[in-house]
Protein backbone atom coordinates (compact mmCIF):
# COMPACT_ATOMS: atom_id res chain seq x y z
CA UNK A 1 0.00 0.00 0.00
CA UNK A 2 1.40 3.53 -0.86
CA UNK A 3 2.71 5.53 2.36
CA UNK A 4 1.23 8.97 1.05
CA UNK A 5 -0.06 11.10 4.12
CA UNK A 6 -2.08 13.95 3.08
CA UNK A 7 -0.60 17.45 4.45
CA UNK A 8 -2.52 19.18 7.01
CA UNK A 9 -2.83 21.56 4.88
CA UNK A 10 -5.38 19.83 3.24
CA UNK A 11 -7.84 19.76 6.05
CA UNK A 12 -10.20 23.08 6.58
CA UNK A 13 -8.01 25.54 9.24
CA UNK A 14 -11.93 27.36 9.72
CA UNK A 15 -15.27 26.74 8.95
CA UNK A 16 -15.95 25.87 5.37
CA UNK A 17 -19.43 24.95 3.37
CA UNK A 18 -20.04 22.43 0.92
CA UNK A 19 -23.23 21.52 -0.91
CA UNK A 20 -23.93 18.38 -2.77
CA UNK A 21 -26.61 18.49 -5.55
CA UNK A 22 -28.03 15.37 -6.43
CA UNK A 23 -30.83 14.16 -8.63
CA UNK A 24 -33.92 14.31 -5.84
CA UNK A 25 -32.08 15.98 -2.57
CA UNK A 26 -29.18 18.26 -1.53
CA UNK A 27 -26.99 17.84 1.22
CA UNK A 28 -25.30 20.73 3.02
CA UNK A 29 -22.68 20.65 5.45
CA UNK A 30 -20.78 22.97 7.31
CA UNK A 31 -16.96 21.42 8.06
CA UNK A 32 -14.96 22.96 10.67
CA UNK A 33 -11.52 22.74 11.97
CA UNK A 34 -9.94 19.09 11.74
CA UNK A 35 -12.35 18.23 9.30
CA UNK A 36 -15.39 17.56 12.24
CA UNK A 37 -18.46 17.95 10.68
CA UNK A 38 -20.07 20.43 12.80
CA UNK A 39 -23.52 21.06 11.03
CA UNK A 40 -25.87 19.24 8.21
CA UNK A 41 -29.19 19.51 6.12
CA UNK A 42 -30.89 18.01 3.57
CA UNK A 43 -33.54 19.74 1.58
CA UNK A 44 -35.24 18.43 -1.77
CA UNK A 45 -33.19 19.44 -5.20
CA UNK A 46 -35.85 21.12 -7.34
CA UNK A 47 -35.93 21.17 -11.03
CA UNK A 48 -35.16 24.78 -11.75
CA UNK A 49 -31.70 26.52 -12.49
CA UNK A 50 -32.04 29.34 -10.79
CA UNK A 51 -34.25 27.85 -7.73
CA UNK A 52 -31.67 25.54 -7.86
CA UNK A 53 -29.25 28.26 -6.81
CA UNK A 54 -31.16 29.99 -4.93
CA UNK A 55 -31.62 26.69 -2.52
CA UNK A 56 -27.89 26.01 -2.60
CA UNK A 57 -27.66 29.72 -1.35
CA UNK A 58 -30.39 28.80 1.90
CA UNK A 59 -28.95 24.92 2.63
CA UNK A 60 -25.40 27.03 2.83
CA UNK A 61 -27.23 29.63 5.23
CA UNK A 62 -28.53 27.20 7.30
CA UNK A 63 -25.91 25.47 7.78
CA UNK A 64 -23.47 28.27 8.09
CA UNK A 65 -25.10 28.71 11.64
CA UNK A 66 -23.39 30.24 14.26
CA UNK A 67 -20.10 30.33 12.38
CA UNK A 68 -21.35 33.89 10.92
CA UNK A 69 -22.74 34.80 7.64
CA UNK A 70 -22.61 32.37 5.03
CA UNK A 71 -21.51 34.58 2.63
CA UNK A 72 -18.16 35.19 4.04
CA UNK A 73 -17.10 31.74 4.50
CA UNK A 74 -15.57 29.93 1.59
CA UNK A 75 -18.13 27.14 -0.50
CA UNK A 76 -18.01 24.60 -2.35
CA UNK A 77 -20.62 23.00 -4.19
CA UNK A 78 -20.44 19.28 -5.88
CA UNK A 79 -22.85 18.54 -9.05
CA UNK A 80 -23.39 15.62 -10.81
CA UNK A 81 -22.01 15.73 -14.73
CA UNK A 82 -19.69 17.69 -16.78
CA UNK A 83 -18.30 20.39 -14.70
CA UNK A 84 -15.19 22.20 -16.00
CA UNK A 85 -12.44 23.98 -13.97
CA UNK A 86 -14.08 27.54 -14.42
CA UNK A 87 -17.34 25.87 -12.41
CA UNK A 88 -19.51 25.64 -15.41
CA UNK A 89 -22.20 22.81 -15.53
CA UNK A 90 -22.08 21.72 -19.33
CA UNK A 91 -23.54 18.30 -19.55
CA UNK A 92 -25.57 17.00 -16.41
CA UNK A 93 -27.67 13.70 -17.89
CA UNK A 94 -29.73 13.67 -14.33
CA UNK A 95 -30.26 17.53 -14.24
CA UNK A 96 -30.80 18.72 -17.72
CA UNK A 97 -31.91 21.87 -16.44
CA UNK A 98 -28.11 23.07 -15.20
CA UNK A 99 -26.94 22.17 -18.87
CA UNK A 100 -24.78 25.37 -19.99
CA UNK A 101 -25.12 27.10 -16.39
CA UNK A 102 -22.11 28.97 -15.21
CA UNK A 103 -23.18 27.69 -11.96
CA UNK A 104 -19.69 28.93 -9.63
CA UNK A 105 -20.60 32.55 -11.20
CA UNK A 106 -24.08 32.08 -10.58
CA UNK A 107 -23.52 31.47 -6.82
CA UNK A 108 -20.34 34.01 -6.10
CA UNK A 109 -22.98 37.03 -7.63
CA UNK A 110 -25.68 36.03 -5.60
CA UNK A 111 -22.97 35.65 -2.40
CA UNK A 112 -21.49 39.29 -3.22
CA UNK A 113 -19.28 38.36 -0.03
CA UNK A 114 -15.98 38.04 -1.70
CA UNK A 115 -15.29 34.78 -0.45
CA UNK A 116 -13.83 31.35 -2.13
CA UNK A 117 -16.56 30.21 -4.12
CA UNK A 118 -15.63 26.28 -6.26
CA UNK A 119 -17.92 24.53 -8.08
CA UNK A 120 -16.50 20.72 -9.09
CA UNK A 121 -18.22 17.32 -10.06
CA UNK A 122 -19.66 15.64 -7.08
CA UNK A 123 -18.00 12.15 -7.49
CA UNK A 124 -14.69 14.04 -7.31
CA UNK A 125 -15.82 15.94 -4.46
CA UNK A 126 -16.35 12.64 -2.79
CA UNK A 127 -13.30 10.88 -3.99
CA UNK A 128 -11.29 13.96 -2.37
CA UNK A 129 -13.21 13.49 0.94
CA UNK A 130 -12.46 10.16 1.46
CA UNK A 131 -8.55 10.43 0.49
CA UNK A 132 -8.07 13.19 3.07
CA UNK A 133 -10.85 12.34 5.73
CA UNK A 134 -12.53 8.34 4.78
CA UNK A 135 -11.76 5.20 3.72
CA UNK A 136 -8.50 6.25 1.73
CA UNK A 137 -6.76 8.41 4.03
CA UNK A 138 -3.14 7.86 3.76
CA UNK A 139 -3.27 6.32 -0.05
CA UNK A 140 -2.34 8.30 -2.86
CA UNK A 141 -3.56 6.43 -5.41
CA UNK A 142 -7.94 6.04 -4.96
CA UNK A 143 -10.32 5.63 -7.32
CA UNK A 144 -14.01 6.25 -6.10
CA UNK A 145 -16.97 5.23 -7.55
CA UNK A 146 -20.15 6.75 -6.37
CA UNK A 147 -23.59 4.91 -7.30
CA UNK A 148 -26.86 6.59 -6.96
CA UNK A 149 -29.63 7.45 -9.88
CA UNK A 150 -26.29 6.89 -11.66
CA UNK A 151 -22.37 6.21 -11.34
CA UNK A 152 -20.02 9.12 -10.68
CA UNK A 153 -16.56 8.90 -10.10
CA UNK A 154 -13.39 10.05 -8.97
CA UNK A 155 -9.84 9.78 -8.84
CA UNK A 156 -6.69 10.34 -6.95
CA UNK A 157 -3.19 9.56 -8.65
CA UNK A 158 -0.21 10.17 -6.71
CA UNK A 159 -1.85 11.98 -4.41
CA UNK A 160 -3.21 14.32 -6.91
CA UNK A 161 -6.87 14.86 -7.98
CA UNK A 162 -7.47 13.97 -11.24
CA UNK A 163 -9.26 16.79 -13.17
CA UNK A 164 -8.47 15.82 -16.80
CA UNK A 165 -7.86 18.43 -19.32
CA UNK A 166 -11.52 20.23 -19.19
CA UNK A 167 -12.03 19.11 -15.64
CA UNK A 168 -13.99 16.26 -17.24
CA UNK A 169 -12.51 13.55 -15.59
CA UNK A 170 -14.38 10.78 -13.95
CA UNK A 171 -17.41 10.10 -15.82
CA UNK A 172 -16.62 6.65 -15.44
CA UNK A 173 -20.51 5.90 -15.13
CA UNK A 174 -21.06 6.48 -18.94
CA UNK A 175 -18.39 3.73 -20.08
CA UNK A 176 -20.42 1.58 -22.80
CA UNK A 177 -19.98 -2.11 -21.72
CA UNK A 178 -23.00 -3.38 -24.30
CA UNK A 179 -23.81 -1.37 -26.98
CA UNK A 180 -27.14 -3.09 -27.26
CA UNK A 181 -28.15 -2.58 -24.01
CA UNK A 182 -30.52 -0.31 -22.26
CA UNK A 183 -31.12 3.79 -23.05
CA UNK A 184 -29.17 5.39 -21.30
CA UNK A 185 -30.25 9.55 -19.82
CA UNK A 186 -26.69 10.64 -21.89
CA UNK A 187 -28.20 9.54 -24.64
CA UNK A 188 -26.59 6.52 -25.61
CA UNK A 189 -26.83 2.60 -24.86
CA UNK A 190 -25.87 0.33 -22.32
CA UNK A 191 -23.59 2.58 -20.48
CA UNK A 192 -22.03 0.98 -16.77
CA UNK A 193 -24.50 2.89 -14.63
CA UNK A 194 -27.59 1.35 -16.56
CA UNK A 195 -26.18 -2.02 -15.23
CA UNK A 196 -24.49 -1.06 -11.76
CA UNK A 197 -26.19 2.16 -9.81
CA UNK A 198 -29.05 1.95 -7.73
CA UNK A 199 -31.41 2.45 -10.71
CA UNK A 200 -29.62 -0.44 -12.94
CA UNK A 201 -30.37 -2.69 -9.07
CA UNK A 202 -33.79 -1.59 -9.49
CA UNK A 203 -34.31 -2.65 -13.10
CA UNK A 204 -32.54 -5.95 -12.46
CA UNK A 205 -34.86 -6.40 -9.62
CA UNK A 206 -37.74 -6.18 -12.11
CA UNK A 207 -36.80 -7.85 -14.69
CA UNK A 208 -36.32 -10.99 -12.27
CA UNK A 209 -39.51 -10.50 -10.32
CA UNK A 210 -41.51 -9.59 -14.16
CA UNK A 211 -39.45 -13.93 -14.51
CA UNK A 212 -40.65 -15.42 -11.18
CA UNK A 213 -38.09 -15.67 -9.28
CA UNK A 214 -38.68 -12.81 -6.48
CA UNK A 215 -42.20 -14.03 -5.55
CA UNK A 216 -41.21 -13.23 -1.76
CA UNK A 217 -40.28 -9.83 -2.48
CA UNK A 218 -43.47 -9.21 -5.16
CA UNK A 219 -45.30 -10.31 -2.04
CA UNK A 220 -44.11 -8.14 -0.11
CA UNK A 221 -45.08 -5.12 -2.47
CA UNK A 222 -48.46 -6.11 -2.74
CA UNK A 223 -48.00 -8.23 -5.43
CA UNK A 224 -46.96 -6.25 -8.50
CA UNK A 225 -43.20 -6.75 -10.25
CA UNK A 226 -43.28 -3.47 -11.35
CA UNK A 227 -43.13 -1.75 -7.54
CA UNK A 228 -39.92 -4.01 -6.56
CA UNK A 229 -37.11 -1.10 -6.12
CA UNK A 230 -33.41 -1.74 -5.31
CA UNK A 231 -34.16 -1.48 -1.79
CA UNK A 232 -36.63 -4.17 -1.54
CA UNK A 233 -34.16 -6.22 -3.35
CA UNK A 234 -31.20 -5.30 -0.72
CA UNK A 235 -33.42 -6.15 2.29
CA UNK A 236 -34.48 -9.66 0.93
CA UNK A 237 -30.35 -10.19 0.05
CA UNK A 238 -29.61 -9.63 3.60
CA UNK A 239 -32.41 -11.99 4.89
CA UNK A 240 -31.08 -15.04 2.84
CA UNK A 241 -33.62 -14.99 0.52
CA UNK A 242 -31.83 -17.00 -2.75
CA UNK A 243 -33.28 -15.40 -5.71
CA UNK A 244 -32.41 -11.64 -4.50
CA UNK A 245 -29.31 -13.22 -3.60
CA UNK A 246 -28.62 -14.31 -7.06
CA UNK A 247 -29.66 -10.84 -8.34
CA UNK A 248 -27.27 -9.33 -6.52
CA UNK A 249 -24.65 -11.59 -7.60
CA UNK A 250 -25.64 -10.43 -11.28
CA UNK A 251 -25.33 -6.92 -9.92
CA UNK A 252 -22.16 -7.24 -8.10
CA UNK A 253 -20.40 -8.93 -11.92
CA UNK A 254 -21.79 -5.79 -13.65
CA UNK A 255 -20.67 -3.64 -11.34
CA UNK A 256 -16.74 -5.65 -10.91
CA UNK A 257 -16.78 -5.21 -14.90
CA UNK A 258 -16.66 -1.93 -14.70
CA UNK A 259 -14.18 -1.93 -11.45
CA UNK A 260 -11.98 -3.95 -13.33
CA UNK A 261 -11.86 -1.92 -16.86
CA UNK A 262 -10.90 1.25 -14.61
CA UNK A 263 -8.40 -0.80 -12.05
CA UNK A 264 -6.47 -1.99 -15.07
CA UNK A 265 -6.04 1.44 -16.47
CA UNK A 266 -5.40 3.68 -13.09
CA UNK A 267 -4.09 0.93 -11.04
CA UNK A 268 -5.21 2.28 -8.29
CA UNK A 269 -3.91 0.66 -4.18
CA UNK A 270 -7.67 1.44 -2.97
CA UNK A 271 -11.09 1.59 -4.50
CA UNK A 272 -14.03 3.72 -2.67
CA UNK A 273 -17.61 2.40 -3.11
CA UNK A 274 -20.25 5.18 -2.17
CA UNK A 275 -24.20 5.52 -2.43
CA UNK A 276 -26.80 3.94 -1.29
CA UNK A 277 -26.81 0.28 -2.15
CA UNK A 278 -23.29 0.58 -0.63
CA UNK A 279 -24.75 0.99 2.85
CA UNK A 280 -26.17 -1.88 2.84
CA UNK A 281 -22.41 -3.61 2.02
CA UNK A 282 -22.90 -7.04 3.43
CA UNK A 283 -25.08 -7.94 0.68
CA UNK A 284 -22.72 -6.35 -1.94
CA UNK A 285 -19.15 -6.04 -0.74
CA UNK A 286 -18.36 -10.28 -0.79
CA UNK A 287 -19.90 -10.66 -4.06
CA UNK A 288 -18.40 -7.71 -5.69
CA UNK A 289 -14.50 -8.51 -4.78
CA UNK A 290 -14.93 -12.30 -5.76
CA UNK A 291 -16.28 -10.56 -9.28
CA UNK A 292 -13.37 -8.20 -9.73
CA UNK A 293 -10.51 -10.83 -8.95
CA UNK A 294 -12.10 -13.13 -11.93
CA UNK A 295 -12.27 -9.79 -14.41
CA UNK A 296 -9.14 -7.68 -13.61
CA UNK A 297 -6.33 -8.19 -15.60
CA UNK A 298 -3.32 -10.75 -14.17
CA UNK A 299 -4.89 -9.95 -10.16
CA UNK A 300 -2.39 -12.36 -9.03
CA UNK A 301 -0.20 -9.27 -9.78
CA UNK A 302 -2.45 -6.28 -8.31
CA UNK A 303 -3.40 -5.51 -4.40
CA UNK A 304 -6.17 -3.55 -4.66
CA UNK A 305 -8.54 -3.19 -1.36
CA UNK A 306 -12.66 -2.36 -2.55
CA UNK A 307 -13.94 -0.68 0.38
CA UNK A 308 -17.29 0.80 1.61
CA UNK A 309 -17.00 4.86 1.77
CA UNK A 310 -16.36 5.54 5.38
CA UNK A 311 -18.33 9.43 5.15
CA UNK A 312 -21.48 7.68 3.74
CA UNK A 313 -24.10 10.37 1.48
CA UNK A 314 -22.07 13.26 3.27
CA UNK A 315 -19.27 12.28 0.96
CA UNK A 316 -19.66 14.83 -1.77
CA UNK A 317 -20.79 17.92 0.82
CA UNK A 318 -17.56 17.28 2.63
CA UNK A 319 -15.23 17.02 -0.17
CA UNK A 320 -16.83 20.27 -1.93
CA UNK A 321 -16.16 21.91 1.61
CA UNK A 322 -12.47 20.82 1.59
CA UNK A 323 -11.78 21.91 -1.83
CA UNK A 324 -12.87 25.36 -1.53
CA UNK A 325 -11.04 25.62 2.43
CA UNK A 326 -7.98 27.78 2.33
CA UNK A 327 -4.49 26.07 1.35
CA UNK A 328 -6.71 23.09 -1.14
CA UNK A 329 -5.36 22.14 -3.88
CA UNK A 330 -5.97 23.88 -6.56
CA UNK A 331 -9.66 23.38 -8.88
Amino acid sequence: MSSFQPPSALVPPGPCVGVDIGGSKLLAVRVGPGGRIEAFDKLPTPPDADELVDTVLAASARVAGEAGDSRLLPLGVGLPGMVDRQGVAHFCPHLHDMDGVDVRHELATRRAGGATTVVVNDATAACWAEHVLGSARGVDDVLMITMGTGIGGGAVIGGHLMQGAHGFAGEMGHMVLDPHGPPCPCGKRGCWERFASGTGLGRLAREAAQAGRLDGVVRLVGGDPEAVRGEHLTSAALAGDPGALEVMDTFAWWLALGLANVANALDPAVIVLGGGVIEAHAAVMGPVRRAFVQLAEAPEHRSVRILPAQLGERAGAVGAALLASPGAVPV
